[in-house]
């Protein structure tokens, strides 16, 4: 598969675009000042415990109060309680040595958010969603730092290897290595991406890590809360990270800033790979025209969504959860409508799957399929589901097709929903859906024809909509247009233009420069 990253940088913020094999799959914006992204971590205060909700709200500076639900505690809350008084009234020059902190016992899976967090102390959190509509970030204590290769999460001593590394013999060696390089009291994650890596690339970025956590605690000692102790990195290179893989062969940036952070972030984490980083400069045209992203952001963010067989996708939100309608197009592949059915729901699953990437749909999504009566191809349709959404990085589960051609799936949401306006303003209408009476309208041309008559203008041009044109030269003899010049004693032509809207017009002098009114 052919992997590109467009990147977009502009006054208000930056654009990122990732392509599979030229088509937009994911869309992420990152606003300029935007103070709250997802594995953000801060010092917050408990402002109010609510016993019946098992949750508390914490003030980490948002307008809205963050909230956090007992179940987002961690295990390991009461030693990260522990750790954040200690390293805020640390006197020492270098800090304590976080490999001799005592762990305190885990919490119980069914206790009280009162027994927890009463008396309402300071608490280092992440963010694990960002500020949706009216609602403040929702909070995590099951604190993690990402790498390449390796996540650390403090307060135990678990290693764990991704479960999409299949080999066994893989997993027990890279349990090995990490088991043996990684400090006390720092749980690791190895990554998929770490498969085939050698000791050194794991002990690097690992050590990188370490590195963050030890300056987490540090900035700790002079924190006033709430305040942000660390944050993610950009959207630019926080996706590299996740995304970076041999099949990835381009990304092009139209910042210099962004593409020296890019060029640096790629040498450093895959010095093989950094010659694909490039800076745009393509004149006239901007880099979302350039690479027809804009063009497939229009054709892919409205109700209707357009398929190339001529089936169509309708998209509705409700309170409650995404519906999709699947319709089916004029092109028939067979004479059986059985065949039909399970060939455009087929091809409708690849375009929800990029649907749910692209606009990052979350919650639970009900798909009504066409209709099909044959269990195997019902199957058939659930199994290209999920074969289509094998690369999208949010928890996702497909269940089976009912009785009704049903199929339900529920997604992760962490951001978010990407919702873009795709319909313009008629400009003739304005949007009232009626436009002036072609009576009124020759009126009006012909009012601007007097006053600019009256003004010494002796020989003019006429641009207008095509229609209009063939009603204003309609007859040989006895055309508006041959009226007007006799009337007017001027010298006259009237020309159409396409790319005007029907009510639009303009007059130009002999130069052909046009004639502001």
């Amino acid at each position: 598969m052919n992997k590109e990253l467009i990147i977009n940088a502009n006054p208000t913020g930056v654009e990122i675009a990732l392509m599979e094999d030229n088509k937009l799959v994911e869309l992420h914006t990152e606003k300029a000042g935007n103070g709250f992204s997802v594995g953000d971590l801060f010092l917050g205060k408990v402002k109010k415990l609510m016993p019946g909700l098992n949750a508390a709200f914490i003030d980490v500076g948002f307008e809205k109060d963050a909230f956090l639900h007992y179940t987002d505690l961690s295990p390991y809350v009461k030693s990260l309680l522990k750790f954040t008084q200690l390293a805020m009234n640390d006197k020492s020059e270098n800090g304590f040595d976080f490999s001799k902190f005592q762990i305190e016992p885990e919490i119980v899976k069914t206790g009280k958010i009162t027994e927890v967090l009463n008396g309402k102390p300071n608490i280092l959190v992440q963010i694990l969603k960002e500020p949706i509509s009216a609602k403040g970030p929702r909070l995590s204590c099951e604190i993690s730092l990402p790498g390449r290769f390796v996540v650390i999460t403090p307060f135990n001593d678990i290693v764990a290897v991704s479960k999409k590394i299949h080999s066994s013999d893989e997993r027990k060696r890279l349990n090995s290595i990490v088991s043996a390089i990684k400090p006390h009291n720092v749980g690791v994650i190895v990554r998929t991406a770490a498969e085939g890596k050698k000791t050194e690339e794991l002990h690097s970025d690992l050590n990188q890590l370490i590195e963050r956590w030890t300056d987490i605690q540090k900035k700790l000692k002079t924190a006033e809360p709430p305040c942000k102790i660390l944050s993610e990195q950009t959207k630019t290179t926080s996706i590299l990270r996740d995304l970076l893989t041999p099949d990835f062969n381009r990304i092009i940036v139209n910042d210099k800033n962004i593409y020296n952070e890019a060029h640096e972030y790629v040498q450093q984490i895959s010095p093989n790979k950094q010659n694909i980083v490039s800076l745009y400069q393509g004149g006239s045209l901007p880099i979302f025209d350039q690479y027809n992203i804009t063009r497939q952001i229009k054709a892919s963010f409205g109700k209707t969504v357009n398929m190339p067989s001529g089936a169509y996708l309708i998209i509705e939100r409700t309170e409650a959860c995404h519906v999709i309608d699947v319709n089916s197009g004029y092109k028939n592949v067979s004479n059986s409508q059985e065949e039909n059915a399970v060939a455009t729901n087929i091809e409708a699953a690849e375009e929800i799957a990029r649907q749910l990437r692209l606009r990052d749909l979350g919650g639970i999504i009900v798909v009504d399929f066409i209709d099909m009566k044959n269990p195997e191809n019902k199957k058939k349709v659930q199994d290209h589901m999920e074969l289509c959404l094998k690369n999208d990085r949010a928890r996702h589960s497909v269940l089976p097709l009912s009785k009704f051609g049903l199929m339900q799936i529920t997604r992760q949401r962490m951001r978010p929903e990407i919702t873009i306006n795709t319909e313009e303003v008629c400009p003739s209408c304005n949007g009232t859906g009626k436009v002036t009476s072609s009576l009124l309208l020759v009126d009006e041309i012909e009012n601007r024809l007097e006053y600019l008559v009256q003004h010494k203008h002796r020989a003019l041009q006429i641009m207008v909509h095509p229609i209009v044109y063939s009603h204003l030269t309609k007859g040989i003899f006895n055309s508006i247009r041959q009226k007007w010049q006799r009337k007017y004693k001027v010298k006259l032509f009237i020309k159409p233009n396409n790319n005007y809207y029907f009510t639009e017009f303009h007059f130009f002098d002999e130069q052909e420069d046009e004639i502001k009114l």
